[in-house]
């Protein structure tokens, strides 16, 4: 049963207060804490904004039928395969269409969760893009649903099946009511979550088993056509909506870039860049990250030899887009390196960030 939007958005205000009473706490486990629970309040406040506006998305069920009937016949001037034909394969197996059933009302909501926790806690630098294009996805697809659509399980006269009734699966009520609106088949979030945790586990998770995760989109369209709950069509949408929000999320983060000037370095550990006996040397696990995690940059020195503070010209990759880092697959690179320069614009030492620099200042 989904969380009522009332109670996602009094938790969302009691974290928030709880945030501000502990904001003079110091120690790393209160940072973490606060973290945490910054973004679970903002979590909760976009679910509730989502629970409330889905509620209202179809205020009305006029031309419902007639959207549908429009569904079907651009599918059949596309030439796209047949939803009768894959739900009547799948009727002939009474435990397939229940696995599908179950599909359909279980996996979609706790598959986003988890790649939620997991990015949050394995990838926190990824998270808000993904996050971002999540929020940005999920009101693109309300907007679409203020038209009303009639699911194929709705047009028996077209031969379809409502799977959810046949075997007492339903998650939808009476008269239409239940935890979702039945009116709401375009386009379809399902399929648009799917993609997205497929995507996004894809993009950034380096396991030689990140390619399993396809198998949900996959299981997920089948789900959705086979029970009849969504046309072909709807999941069409949904996958240009999601590349919509990515190349949104894109040029978004760029054009901050442009206009922000880049953050110091991060030192990580005992890692840094300091004068020594004259000589610029690379301590221990030096690590040059700029904006958005990218790892090249140029550091200035003045004019008694020392780096100031970072003024660092971040190189977009056109191999890092949006949620996905597609560097593996493109040629090998050298590793990052630290180019100082004088004033004057003549480079003094170079270094590489696994190499010890090895010329000296003059």
């Amino acid at each position: 049963m989904w969380l009522p939007w009332q109670d996602a958005a009094i938790a969302a205000v009691v974290l928030v207060a709880a945030l501000l009473a502990t904001r003079t706490w110091a120690g790393r486990a209160a940072d973490a804490s606060r973290a945490t629970a910054r973004e679970v309040s903002v979590v909760l406040v976009l679910y509730a904004i989502w629970q409330c506006v889905h509620g209202l998305a179809v205020t009305h069920t006029t031309g419902a039928q007639r959207h549908a009937t429009w569904v079907w016949h651009v599918e059949q001037r596309l030439h796209l395969p047949s939803e009768l034909a894959v739900q009547r394969q799948a009727l002939h197996h009474r435990l397939v269409v229940e696995f599908l059933n179950a599909y359909y009302a279980i996996v979609h909501v706790p598959a986003l969760g988890i790649l939620l926790v997991w990015l949050f806690f394995r990838h926190r630098d990824r998270y808000p893009p993904v996050r971002n294009v999540l929020a940005v996805l999920t009101g693109a697809c309300l907007v679409i649903q203020t038209i009303p659509v009639a699911p194929p399980r709705f047009r028996p006269d077209l031969g379809f099946v409502d799977t959810g009734l046949l075997y007492r699966q339903s998650v939808y009520g009476t008269g239409g009511s239940g935890i979702s609106n039945q009116l709401a088949a375009m386009p379809s979030v399902h399929v648009a979550w799917a993609l997205l945790v497929a995507v996004a586990v894809v993009g950034i998770s380096r396991s030689r088993w990140r390619w399993l995760v396809l198998a949900h989109p996959m299981l997920t369209v089948w789900a959705v056509v086979a029970t009849g709950n969504h046309w072909w069509l709807d999941g069409i949408v949904s996958a240009g909506l999601l590349l919509a929000a990515m190349a949104g999320q894109a040029l978004v983060a760029g054009g901050w870039r442009r206009w922000v000037p880049a953050r110091p370095p991060l030192l990580l550990g005992a890692g840094g860049v300091e004068p020594v006996h004259g000589r610029v040397e690379a301590v221990g696990q030096d690590r040059l990250d700029g904006v958005g995690g990218l790892r090249d940059g140029h550091v200035e020195l003045d004019p008694g030899g020392f780096p100031t503070p970072m003024r660092m010209r971040a190189k977009s990759s056109v191999c890092r887009w949006a949620l996905i880092d597609f560097s593996p697959l493109c040629p090998a690179s050298p590793p990052p390196s630290l180019s100082f320069s004088r004033p004057n614009g003549r480079s003094s030492s170079s270094c590489t960030t696994t190499s010890r620099c090895g010329s000296s200042m003059p």
